[in-house]
């Protein structure tokens, strides 16, 4: 017991394990096999039913060695197998047990046990019971098929999915994961093992030979030789005995083969699968037997009954047996079976695979049918065998959903799948009618009824019940919802909680299983229903009692609909209906008002409608458009009749007043019927010519005169494939020509279209370059090469691409000439697309340039503004050489030729400005700006207002300073008059430089710079625009500079003049005057104005651009002068006294001479004078 024990103690302690686990060493422990004999021991006696002394037998000498095997070997499994022992006593039979390493199959095995690692090895230190995994095994049974089925229905299989289904993950997860189709796999092993089961066995058949005959055959084996008639010994072949034995024999197989070739079943029993089976296992054991006749045995023993010429046994043997005709039989039934697909519907794992599963089942059926000679009457049980099949599978799959449960989104989405399921069933069995008369009919069989009695009827009409109930109940249950707020009105009204109430009816029909059919499913349905519709009812009355009470205060029809589109869903009970019958007449007369609106809006007609304007915008074409608008007053005018019946319940029309709005409705969808439009559209298209050909262009001549391109391309042919196309959509039979017809519109419509859409632009592009004339050299080429297009398409026709396109659309392949004409129209919008490109860009450039070019007719005189200006046109010129426009260069030059003029006025008006500034007289008051402009205003008649621009700033005369100085005596000017002239030439070439200096535009900027030898170099500045004035303006500023330069040389000889004050010598003078005295008197007179040049208070002379500075040599020519004039006066004084005196006596001494005269003397005497 001690040894018992210890083993034991062990074994619990490898069974629980309380705390913390210690760290063991890294050194290996040994397995313990006491442990594992324990651990059998407390396990296996209330698996067996077996006491520990009856286990003992387990534990034998090679116990510990398969243990240890089984501890290290990986994947080792141990069986322990109770066996039962023979013996005559049945009543207390005895049994033994057995541990091993390898399974076998006994029907005297009762159980088996599997022992199973959950690791490669087993761990000493970890309790076994984490490490073994138990697996009963049945046995006992004659096939251990319903041990698995069972085992993996109701273990293997529902643990898998409840492992996925703890997961959660999304359906795309598990696809990925391939979790549908380990489930498919579970479900055709379940579904295998059920059919293993339902398999009605065909008894293996074994001919009974004769040992003499079978020990030749053996011999003749041996041997290596093919057995004879001679192995046999000769006496016994004329042995009666013998012979009877043999005939006996054969015999014995007539019979055995007549019990499996008179095999049958009754198809209309059991499931389709066991029909199946059972016709593909009677074709195996009628090859079995076919192979044993054939057999070498067989062969010896008609050939010894042969030679005994006992022929009755070997003439009648094939046809005593009906082996061949059951065969055949069996056969042709197969074409049928044989990959039958009804385990695609047996395993189907959801609502879809079972529809999918149905339509290749009938499918399979129908064609098989016609080729298999199975017959019709056993044809139809095997389709309600099917159907059986089918319900089981709807049952398997909805149950599993339970439905009352789901919400009612997934509860509606699986009625509808199962709805569809049911319909393709109908559809399916309706296809298998019509081949089973059509097959009935072919073989001339007695006639049958055609009728399948599908089980799944009851189940049907249950499911589509069920969802009417649901859809009302769901209905009901919104409506009394806290969002409806109609709850909290029921508590109000009868204290009653409405939504309470409807969960606690739905909690009664919960609890059942709304999808059992049977006669006492049926009758607890009734029961619960009814224990629903009592619960119901008050809900409905308090529903009826708000829903009177909101009719009753509705103020017009208009409130009254508002009232019934929120309580619309409650309308299909009964009771609620019948609760707003009262309300019809107002509700007519409301509906008769929207119907007199829609005559109203008919009226107008289409073409004067929104809807017509709307049409065009979305590119309908009149009639299509037309119709539409007729058919959605039409559809509206129905939802206005639909109103009407979902408020007041179907029949509405039996009354008086809804006899009345019927017969008026009917007599308006009259006039909306829009088949007299399309009948009188389609006569007027037959009667038209229409059709595409011709050629693609055509020249049309203008009112105004003129010609212009166009796409001959009839425009009513494109509103007739859209008239087609709509009509066709609005499901109008067109006929086949008018079709064929819209067709090829249709395949030329996207060319048609290009065309005329590339002839607008190069119309509109050819406007453009009329309208600007200046830049017709430019895209000369690219309108060159439209032309060429242009006369590359005359002579194509239409007919080309509509027979292309047939040709592209039958398959045959064309030659390139067939895809030429395709082509032509992408090159001709290709060349036209970038003639319109040129063109607009050219005009861009274009622009600019001669916005540029008449800018410099206004622009400051300025060498910055002007280059600005040049460089903006030249950088445009770049831009047109760089995109390779045509005749550049003759362009560019007719544009130099433009900007010369311009800059040949501008020197001119700067010539003119120059001289009258170089020409102003100037009194010595300042120089004021506005001073200039009026005087060159004046000058110029005020005819160019924009000239101030010219005087801004540098664009003045400064005046020259001069000196007149006196150095040793000398008068000079300082700096000379020559200076003058200088400096003013000077600034009159810089004027003129600001224009002749600028770079004149080139159109070859960027060409390479290689010069051939004999070309010239192009002038680079516009000097030569100073060759070019018409008259004499350039002579006139030349000439106003010698006139000024003259003026300085009169003035300035005047000063130079009084250089004789310190030249000549005062004696030389007075000799020269003598004593003339009037000499004298002129002389003094000529110094005293010769004065007024120097004796001024001024100190300069102002020649307009040029000063005179005298104030240096003023004083001491004053000065100088004075002494002069002293000098003179004073010696004129003496000749002057001198004179005097002279005179005085002179004077004196005629006075004393007349004084002594006498007068007497002189009376009488002649006087003489």
């Amino acid at each position: 017991m001690a040894a018992v024990e210890a083993p034991l103690s062990n074994g619990v302690t490898n069974g629980v394990h309380d705390g913390p686990v210690e760290p063991q060493p890294t050194q290996a422990i040994p397995f313990d096999t006491a442990v594992l004999k324990s651990y059998l021991l407390a396990l296996l006696p209330p698996l067996l039913a077996a006491t520990p002394s009856e286990l003992e037998y387990l534990f034998d000498d090679e116990f510990d060695e398969r243990v240890q095997r089984f501890v290290s070997e990986g994947g080792g499994v141990l069986y322990v197998v109770k066996k039962k022992e023979e013996s005559e006593d049945e009543t207390n039979p005895s049994y033994s047990y057995h541990l091993t390493q390898h399974l076998s199959y006994h029907p005297s095995h009762v159980t088996t046990l599997a022992i199973i690692k959950r690791g490669p090895t087993l761990d000493p230190t970890t309790p076994l019971a984490t490490q073994l995994h138990v697996l009963n095994l049945f046995g006992g049974d004659e096939t251990p098929y319903e041990s698995l089925h069972a085992l993996v229905s109701c273990a293997v299989k529902p643990f898998f999915e409840a492992f996925v289904g703890s997961r959660g993950a999304g359906k795309e997860g598990d696809t990925k994961m391939g979790i549908p189709m380990t489930k498919k796999k579970f479900a055709e092993l379940e579904l295998s093992l059920l059919h293993l089961q339902q398999n009605v066995e065909i008894p293996e058949t074994h001919l009974i030979i004769h040992p003499v005959i079978q020990r030749a055959v053996e011999e003749a084996r041996a041997q290596g030789r093919r057995p004879s008639i001679s192995d046999i010994p000769a006496k016994l072949l004329n042995d009666s005995s013998f012979l009877n034995t043999l005939h006996g024999h054969v015999n014995q197989w007539i019979k055995s083969i007549q019990t499996i070739t008179k095999l049958n079943r009754d198809v209309s029993s059991g499931t389709a699968s066991q029909e199946i089976n059972f016709w593909l296992s009677l074709e195996k054991a009628l090859e079995g037997i076919e192979i044993q006749l054939r057999s070498e045995e067989v062969n010896i023993v008609m050939d010894c009954l042969r030679n005994a010429k006992r022929f009755q046994a070997i003439v009648s043997f094939v046809a005593d047996t009906g082996l061949k005709d059951a065969a055949d039989t069996v056969r042709g039934y197969n074409q049928l079976m044989k990959d039958f697909p009804l385990n695609e519907l047996l395993s189907a794992t959801d609502l879809g695979k079972i529809q999918e599963s149905l339509v290749l089942i009938f499918q399979h059926i129908n064609r098989k049918l016609k080729l298999s000679p199975y017959p019709i009457r056993r044809a139809l049980p095997l389709v309600e065998a099917i159907s059986r099949d089918f319900q089981d599978q709807l049952l398997r799959v909805l149950t599993s959903h339970r439905l009352l449960y789901t919400p009612y989104e997934t509860f509606e989405r699986l009625m509808a799948q199962t709805m569809a399921t049911f319909r393709t069933w109908d559809e399916q069995v309706k296809e298998f009618t019509n081949v089973a008369r059509e097959v009935t009919r072919k073989r001339h069989e007695k006639f049958i009824p055609i009728k399948i009695v599908p089980a799944h009827a009851k189940l049907q009409d249950r499911c589509r019940y069920l969802r009417d109930w649901r859809k009302q109940h769901e209905q009901l249950a919104v409506m009394t919802g806290p969002t409806k707020g109609l709850s909290a009105v029921g508590m109000e009204v009868g204290g009653l909680d409405m939504e309470e109430e409807v969960k606690e009816a739905y909690e009664v029909m919960k609890r059942i299983d709304v999808l059992d059919v049977s006669t006492e499913g049926s009758e607890i349905w009734v029961a619960a229903e009814n224990a629903y519709n009592e619960r119901v009812a008050r809900v409905e009355n308090q529903i009826i009692a708000r829903l009177r009470d909101r009719l009753g205060t509705a103020r017009n029809a208009n409130e009254m609909f508002r009232v019934f589109s929120k309580f619309n869903a409650l309308f299909v009970r009964p009771k609620i209906r019948g609760a707003i019958q009262e309300y019809q007449t107002q509700l007519i007369d409301s509906v008769k008002e929207d119907i007199k609106r829609l005559h109203d809006k008919f009226k107008t007609q289409y073409r004067y409608s929104e809807a017509y304007h709307m049409s065009q915008m979305r590119d309908l074409p009149p009639i299509s458009g037309a119709i539409i608008w007729a058919r959605q007053i039409d559809r509206q005018l129905q939802t206005y009749m639909k109103r009407v019946e979902d408020v007041l319940g179907k029949g509405w029309e039996l009354y008086a007043e809804g006899q009345k709005l019927q017969s008026e409705s009917s007599a308006f969808r009259k006039k909306l019927d829009t088949r007299p439009v399309y009948d009188a559209w389609l006569h007027d298209i037959n009667r038209r010519d229409m059709g595409v050909g011709g050629r693609l262009f055509e020249i049309v001549r203008l009112r105004g005169g003129g010609f212009q391109l166009a796409v001959n391309f009839d425009p009513q042919i494109i509103t007739l494939f859209k008239e087609v196309r709509n009509l066709l959509w609005q499901n109008f039979q067109v006929p086949h020509a008018i079709t064929n017809m819209a067709k090829d519109a249709k395949r030329v419509y996207p060319h048609a279209v290009s065309l005329m859409e590339t002839v607008r632009t190069y119309g509109q592009t050819l406007d453009l370059v009329e309208s600007n004339k200046g830049i017709e050299w430019l895209v000369a080429e690219y309108r060159n090469e439209a032309q060429r297009m242009v006369a590359k398409g005359m002579n194509i026709r239409w007919e080309v691409f509509v027979n292309q396109f047939d040709a592209t659309r039958y398959g045959t392949v064309g030659d390139a000439r067939d895809h030429r004409h395709i082509q032509f129209v992408r090159e001709f919008a290709s060349v036209v697309s970038v003639l319109q490109d040129k063109t607009n860009n050219v005009i861009d450039l274009y622009k600019d340039i001669m916005r540029a070019v008449d800018e410099l007719a206004t622009c400051s005189y300025t060498t910055e503004a002007f280059s600005d200006l040049l460089s903006k046109v030249q950088a445009a010129i770049d831009r047109l050489n760089l995109e390779g426009y045509a005749n550049l260069d003759h362009w560019v030059a007719e544009l130099d030729k433009r900007i010369e003029a311009i800059l040949l006025q501008r020197l001119t008006q700067i010539i003119q400005v120059w001289c009258s500034e170089f020409d102003r007289a100037d009194d010595g008051e300042r120089r004021e700006l506005p001073q200039l402009r009026d005087a060159s205003h004046k000058r110029r008649g005020d005819k160019r207002v924009k000239e101030e621009k010219f005087l801004e700033g540098h664009m003045t005369l400064k005046p020259i300073v001069h000196e007149i100085r006196i150095q040793n005596q000398v008068i000079f000017l300082d700096p000379p008059i020559e200076y003058a002239r200088q400096t003013w030439i000077t600034q009159l070439h810089d004027w003129l430089g600001v224009v002749c200096r600028l770079r004149r535009i080139q159109s070859s900027r960027y060409e390479i710079g290689l010069q051939m030898q004999g070309h010239r170099a192009s002038e680079t500045t516009y000097t030569s625009l100073l060759t070019q004035f018409p008259d004499a303006t350039l002579e006139r500023p030349f000439a106003l500079i010698e006139s000024k330069v003259q003026q300085l040389k009169d003035y300035v000889g005047k000063w130079l003049q009084f250089q004789s004050l310190w030249d000549l010598e005062a004696e030389y003078v007075f000799n020269r005057l003598g004593d003339n005295l009037a000499h004298w008197q002129q002389l003094l007179t000529e110094i005293k104005k010769a004065r007024s040049t120097f004796d001024t208070s001024e100190t300069q002379k102002t020649f307009g651009v040029c000063v005179i500075d005298y104030e240096q040599v003023q004083s001491r020519v004053n000065a100088k002068y004075d002494s002069w004039q002293k000098d003179i006066l004073n010696r004129f004084g003496v000749k002057l006294g001198n004179a005097m005196k002279d005179m005085h006596a002179a004077i004196l001494k005629a006075r004393n001479d007349l004084e002594h005269q006498s007068i007497e003397g002189l009376v009488g005497a002649p006087r003489r004078f």
